[in-house]
């Protein structure tokens, strides 16, 4: 799995109806340890700029990362 240091981050409050039920929810722009950086959401404990993540999942194209 992919890891990473946190680039930028916000909460979602209000979402597009697919996503409705589930705000709010975290999501974060990842500087990957490979190179590039990914957009994806955070589960768990809420992250902040430069925490380190790793990747817990993918679900239909959306990389779920976890505070590592």
């Amino acid at each position: 799995m992919r890891t990473g240091t946190v680039y930028t981050e916000t909460v979602i409050h209000l979402a597009a109806e697919a996503f409705a039920k589930d705000v709010p929810f975290q999501t974060a722009i990842v500087t990957l340890d490979g190179g590039g950086r990914l957009t994806g959401r955070i589960v768990g404990e809420r992250v902040a700029i430069n925490d380190r993540v790793a990747e817990v999942d993918e679900r239909d194209g959306v990389v779920f990362f976890r505070k590592s």
